[in-house]
């Protein structure tokens, strides 16, 4: 995998540059819009690319439940599927498993564990789920992994991040084994576990380093922790990840989270937060968040942020879209998901320019001073 740095913050660890697939460049940092079964909620695959998408993630557990390979496999792999040219990542699965504590045992050979659908049992393993990318035909795949609760004892969070690095090595081994479907290069990220743990974080990375990964993700973080410790592990990080290779860190999130790992050396990010906040009337503004719902934008006839360029905010008014809110027209729901995943996309935009001109960490403490100081305005 090509990846071309381009500029470090001179105050910092923040960096830009670019990452190219296949199926197209992506410009870092970068935040990834969710797709979990191959669909940005609500929003139409074809608008995505006027919101300034550059990647978009969906999840393996998700699709080998519904619709399954199978299908998958008969449609050319999910970017004929979703009609998406652009690049594509999956997540392997791990975290959906995880969530699933009640449903699931978890082996050297893998994870088994009840389909939350129809309680059917299944298996997940390194090899499988290697597989199951395969079909799926994601430009960057993620290997199974285990995340642990931030509750965990350091004895289970130790255990667990050395089952990760033996998973770790197996999907690697498969991996090269078995060659991409559908005519595109595919690149497969290796996880870092250790939880809270330094010197566990220390070796699950420098394990992972070994095996030559063609990026690398922290795992295993917003899970209850306090802000600051993740700030911790990815100082940490920081140093023990390649500097010629991306660094994504998964699941994470606010606009502070984002900027603030961004600072720490990271470059790509997922969350549903803007998708699902954006389906209950909340939207994302430059100068803090809104709830279109609330009765006190029922007569105020501005955009949702004034000067903001973007369809949502050239051609809608808040009280137009609280009326789509309030009566149920999904139109309402659609367009505060796209006006969250604009902002998203323009807060990493902006970050990269910043970076550039080595102006980024001043920048980001009065973004975030006036994002956080007029509140659902």
């Amino acid at each position: 995998m090509q990846f071309s740095l381009i500029a470090t913050d001179t105050h910092s660890a923040a960096r830009c540059g670019v990452l190219h697939t296949d199926h197209g460049s992506i410009p870092t940092p970068i935040f990834m819009p969710v797709g979990t079964r191959a669909s940005i909620k609500s929003v139409p695959t074809n608008l995505l690319k006027g919101l300034d998408v550059h990647i978009i993630l969906a999840n393996t557990y998700h699709l080998y439940l519904k619709p399954g390979n199978d299908i998958v496999g008969k449609a050319g792999g999910v970017h004929r599927f979703m009609n998406w040219d652009g690049p594509l990542l999956t997540d392997s699965g791990g975290y959906q498993v995880y969530s699933l504590s009640d449903l699931r045992k978890i082996t050297e050979e893998g994870v088994t564990f009840k389909s939350h659908l129809d309680g059917s049992k299944l298996q997940f393993t390194p090899e499988n789920v290697v597989e199951t990318q395969r079909i799926i035909g994601s430009d960057i795949m993620m290997p199974l992994d285990e995340c642990p609760p931030s509750t965990a004892e350091r004895s289970y969070v130790e255990k667990s991040g050395e089952l990760t690095i033996r998973w770790a090595e197996r999907a690697r081994k498969h991996f090269t084994k078995i060659s991409p479907l559908y005519g595109h290069k595919q690149y497969q990220f290796g996880i870092t576990q250790g939880g809270v743990y330094e010197d566990l974080r220390a070796i699950s990375s420098r394990a992972l380093v070994d095996l030559d990964f063609n990026g690398y993700a922290v795992g295993g973080m917003a899970v209850g922790e306090p802000a600051e410790t993740m700030y911790r592990i990815l100082e940490l990080s920081h140093t023990l990840l390649p500097e010629h290779k991306p660094r994504y860190l998964m699941g994470v999130g606010t606009p502070e989270n984002i900027l603030n790992a961004i600072e720490r050396g990271i470059d790509m990010f997922d969350c549903v937060i803007p998708t699902r906040e954006g389906r209950n009337g909340r939207v994302y503004t430059r100068y803090g968040t809104m709830n279109l719902r609330s009765a006190k934008f029922a007569e105020d006839f501005r955009p949702i942020d004034e000067g903001f360029d973007n369809e949502v905010c050239r051609s809608y008014s808040r009280a137009y879209i609280r009326h789509l809110l309030n009566v149920g027209e999904i139109f309402g729901l659609t367009l505060c998901t796209m006006q969250n995943i604009s902002f998203f996309m323009w807060l990493t935009a902006t970050a990269r320019k910043e970076i550039q001109r080595g102006t980024f960490t001043s920048w980001k403490e009065q973004f975030l001073r006036e994002f956080n100081s007029k509140p659902d305005r």
